[in-house]
């Protein structure tokens, strides 16, 4: 009744955050609301923004906050949401499958088409009410009635583009329980950021020009140097516009699928982007994108203060096809649901770059253990190779983690009679911890009724089959994938037959703990959503006192120009959060001591590898092979596979390349079979 509780009152709050954007720029609001809260809230200490944070930046931290709560309530309660056989709602399934937007289902067509209509009608109301009496300013500022309408059109665009900003960071926070409230990961939202960064970098490069070209025609270009010490600083948003300008040259899929390193490291003009917009319309205004940004700062510095850690490797496990498993020691109080992934650093290699890896292993079948897949591809992953394939002896491999991240614990993967998963290469990854947690509810003795799996997995050469032994539990677990109906359909779409050459053994290289090494752990411990919770709610009214008391001396004292203040309020901002995410980051690393002690003396291998490689003979080797079936030289048949499902409820997974999905989501939306429910992994690593 609590959750339920809390749960309709976000939804009362969201819902009245949103229709404040909506009357936002009518007159009602700015004649009539804005000036009744601003009396009402003012604040000698807190001054013009005190009434801006009340409106657009408290709601939302209260809402991520609370949230917290909520989804600690539910952690706390074992709650993973419904398994049952519930029909998953036709607006999950894809509308648009080819395109510049990929792969977009009816519930994402609809947002998108709510957000763009939340865009135009401000953009109109705002034009219609500074358009109204546009003859009588164009003839007190001695302009031309089309430059006065010009000028206009320009400050209504950056107008808009300020909405567009509000919510250009939520889908990055990948800690976020605003997020995780509306059932949503920040890998599976990055296309959203995608999204609204173009609409938001658009809008204002416009706005921009607008206004060069209205300086230009009135002979007013003196004024892209005007940096003023109280109104808009022009310099200042150019500059920040100029960084805009970098980030998104370099994200079109051009250049960032060729040259994802300049993207990545251009990406952090963000910082200066976000700087110089605040230096160019005022703080008390970006209070107006603030919570967003807030809680993205929050994720990111603790996702920093994760990084610095040294994790332990124990063991790497090489594959004869240019792959390898690393396994690390992890804390049993790290759970992660299939399909999650990590963020590896191996400062060896690169002491910047930072890459995404899908989780292999299983939170409940292997509780001491995290795994993870790498395929070399790239000259990052095959440097790794390399380097642990390397003969010469290995005392230890500096490696460093951020995560794990993923999806809610529920993954609705018993709603349906079968499970077809459909990966090409790699992307078989991300089915191989959904495999093995439904082996392990096969092999608990669960009442629910287990789905028949078809996994079908796309390879260019037979040496590539050797991924498929990664699906076997490791030495040391008890189950036995026998009790799970699993039948794969391999296929070598460039070889005729098989090659002997290819049955290589697997090939394990032990790594020696050291010292300094840690087990993978929560950043903020078993209660991480309540401590989350605590540095959010903290953090801000820390901020609040630390303006208050600049406010204070600045009324008694002297006069700061505007652009100085917020310099003070954006310091006050990071030092409130460091602040407290450093307390809470230490509080949970002395709880975590007494276990860090025990891992560090810990003299032998884990008992998941204490048997070495597995014995090609064994009976989990066995039902493996009998459950896999090998086609050479073909291709499989997606449309025969899918339609030939009779079961009433097919669950349609794809993972790998982009238009081995787009071919999938264009059979199940066809409308020709109504069993089939489409879900697409957008990022296989």
């Amino acid at each position: 009744m609590v959750r339920s509780a809390i749960k309709l009152f976000l939804l009362l709050l969201f819902l009245g955050y949103m229709m404040l954007w909506f009357m936002m720029p009518t007159k009602l609001y700015f004649e009539h609301w804005l000036p009744k809260i601003r009396a009402n809230s003012k604040s000698t200490y807190f001054g013009q923004q005190g009434s801006t944070m009340l409106i657009y930046t408290f709601p939302i931290l209260f809402i991520a906050t609370l949230g917290c709560i909520y989804l600690h309530l539910g952690k706390k309660h074992g709650d993973h949401n419904v398994e049952g056989r519930v029909p998953t709602s036709k607006l999950k399934q894809p509308v648009m499958v080819k395109g510049p937007l990929g792969i977009v289902s009816w519930m994402e067509l609809s947002f998108l088409t709510m957000f763009v209509v939340l865009l135009a009608w401000s953009t109109t109301t705002y034009l219609n009410g500074m358009f109204t009496h546009i003859d009588q300013m164009a003839s007190r500022s001695g302009l031309l009635v089309w430059e006065a309408k010009l000028e206009m059109s320009g400050l209504t665009l950056g107008l808009v583009g300020n909405i567009c900003l509000a919510f250009l960071f939520f889908p990055v926070t990948r800690g976020s329980s605003v997020l995780r409230l509306i059932g949503l990961s920040s890998e599976a939202s990055i296309k959203y950021h995608i999204w609204v960064g173009h609409i938001a970098m658009t809008i204002f490069t416009a706005h921009g020009l607008c206004y060069l070209v209205f300086w230009a025609k009135t002979e007013q270009l003196s004024q892209v140097l005007k940096w003023g010490k109280i109104e808009v600083s022009n310099m200042a948003g150019e500059i920040g516009l100029v960084c805009g300008l970098g980030m998104w040259a370099t994200s079109l899929p051009q250049i960032r699928r060729k040259m994802f390193e300049l993207f990545y490291y251009t990406h952090h003009l963000y910082i200066l982007f976000i700087v110089f917009f605040v230096f160019h319309v005022g703080f008390s205004y970006a209070c107006i994108m603030l919570p967003g940004f807030y809680l993205f700062l929050i994720d990111r510095y603790l996702r920093f203060l994760q990084s610095q850690q040294r994790v332990s490797l124990v063991a790497a496990r090489i594959l004869p096809c240019q792959t390898v498993e690393l396994n690390f020691c992890k804390s049993p109080e790290v759970n992660h649901s299939p399909r999650s992934i990590i963020f590896v650093n191996v400062p060896a290699i690169s002491k910047l770059q930072w890459h995404p890896f899908t989780i292999t292993s299983n939170s409940n079948m292997d509780t001491d253990k995290l795994s993870m897949v790498v395929k070399s591809e790239g000259r990052w992953s095959s440097d790794l190779y390399q380097k642990l394939s390397s003969p010469l002896p290995m005392d230890g491999f500096q490696v460093s983690i951020e995560g794990p991240y993923g999806p809610p614990a529920s993954t609705h993967l018993l709603r349906h009679d079968i499970l077809v998963l459909l990966s090409g290469g790699s992307g078989i990854t991300p089915f191989i911890s959904i495999i093995r947690e439904l082996l392990f509810k096969a092999s608990s003795g669960s009442s629910t009724r287990i789905p028949h799996i078809l996994l079908i997995c796309a390879f260019k050469k037979s040496i590539d089959l050797a991924m498929l032994e990664l699906i076997l539990p490791v030495s040391g677990t008890t189950v036995d994938i026998s009790c799970l109906q699993l039948q794969i359909e391999a296929y070598v779409t460039r070889e005729k037959g098989a090659d002997e050459d290819n049955h290589k053994p697997l090939q394990t290289v032990w790594f020696k703990p050291n010292a300094i090494d840690a087990p993978v752990s929560a950043i903020l411990g078993p209660n991480s959503w309540l401590c989350l919770g605590l540095i959010i709610s903290s953090s801000f009214v820390m901020f609040l006192l630390l303006i208050a008391i600049l406010s204070r001396y600045h009324n008694s004292n002297m006069v700061y120009a505007s652009s100085a203040t917020a310099g003070f309020y954006m310091l006050f901002m990071c030092l409130a959060i460091a602040m407290t995410a450093n307390a809470t980051f230490l509080w949970n690393k002395k709880q975590n001591r007494k276990r860090l002690r025990q891992f560090r003396n810990m003299d032998t291998p884990p008992v998941w590898f204490n048997n070495g490689d597995r014995e090609l003979e064994s009976l989990q080797y066995q039902s493996l092979l009998q459950a896999t079936n090998v086609h050479y030289g073909e291709r499989p048949d997606l449309k025969k596979i899918l339609f030939e499902r009779k079961e009433s409820s097919v669950g349609v997974i794809a993972s790998g390349p982009r238009e081995m999905r787009q071919e999938v989501a264009a059979i199940c939306s066809s409308g020709l079979a109504d069993n089939l429910q489409f879900e697409s992994i957008s990022f296989t690593w």
